[in-house]
């Protein structure tokens, strides 16, 4: 059954409208619904409940809630992931699949080393677009909520937050080189249900040293001993944490 979102709070048996151009064009143009189908809408709230079309409006579609069927698709803590700008098509593959995975916010940073290059027009459009990739990525994994993303011009931006969260983790090739294999595993052993956890990637080329040092303070870790894209790597990340936390808990 088809899923959307409305920001308001749900209650059953409630009649609220859906105003976004997009989702009623996709309900009406794309799924093809008519009056007395049922959909999935998500709320606020986080409460998911099965609904039905009551009327079609010039602007707007009516609908009444009908079921509760609200189940839990969250990870136990936030993770936040903030990475280089990735050039092509690639860096909307991972968001999409990092939201598919519970990633529950991004950051895009212009890095050192990044080939692709943000003035503030295409940034605008890019965001633009980036949220829209999410929003369908979240509606389609049946996600309570979505993501959301922002920009930053370099990595020494992210200093002024770090301590927003329980931990910061950055993907740094240098340390399997080391020999450093389970600190990742490690950390994901003392999360407890609503951390939040700041995991920082590098674009193609990896992070600058300068950036790492930013960042002495966080935990440098290894993603084994294979070099991975770019694009690849936020993603082995996500699901070894995923597996930690969600299957052996």
């Amino acid at each position: 059954m088809q899923r959307y979102f409305l920001l308001e709070n749900a209650e059953l048996n409630q009649r609220f409208f859906i105003h976004n151009r997009e989702d009623i064009h996709h309900i009406k143009n794309v799924m093809r619904m008519s009056e007395n189908q049922k959909l999935i809408i998500t709320f606020r709230d986080k409460e998911s409940y099965i609904s039905e079309i009551v009327a079609f409006h010039d602007e707007k579609i009516e609908v009444l809630t009908v079921e509760n069927v609200t189940r839990q698709t969250e990870l136990p803590v936030e993770i936040t992931i903030a990475s280089g700008l990735i050039k092509g098509d690639k860096y909307e593959w991972m968001i999409q699949k990092a939201t598919e995975m519970g990633t529950h916010h991004f950051i895009a940073v212009q890095s050192e080393r990044a080939v692709v290059k943000l003035d503030q027009k295409k940034r605008d459009k890019k965001i633009e677009r980036w949220q829209k990739i999410i929003k369908e990525a979240s509606e389609q994994s049946m996600r309570l909520t979505i993501p959301d993303i922002e920009y930053k011009s370099n990595f020494k931006a992210l200093c002024d937050i770090m301590n927003e969260y329980d931990y910061v983790i950055i993907a740094y090739e240098e340390e399997a080189k080391h020999g450093e294999s389970g600190k990742l595993h490690q950390i994901g052993n003392k999360l407890e249900h609503g951390h939040k956890i700041l995991l920082i990637f590098g674009p193609e080329g990896g992070l600058s040293k300068a950036e790492v040092d930013l960042f002495n303070d966080g935990e440098k870790v290894s993603l084994g001993p294979r070099i991975l894209r770019a694009e690849t790597a936020p993603l082995y990340a996500l699901a070894a944490l995923s597996y930690q936390l969600e299957i052996m808990r």
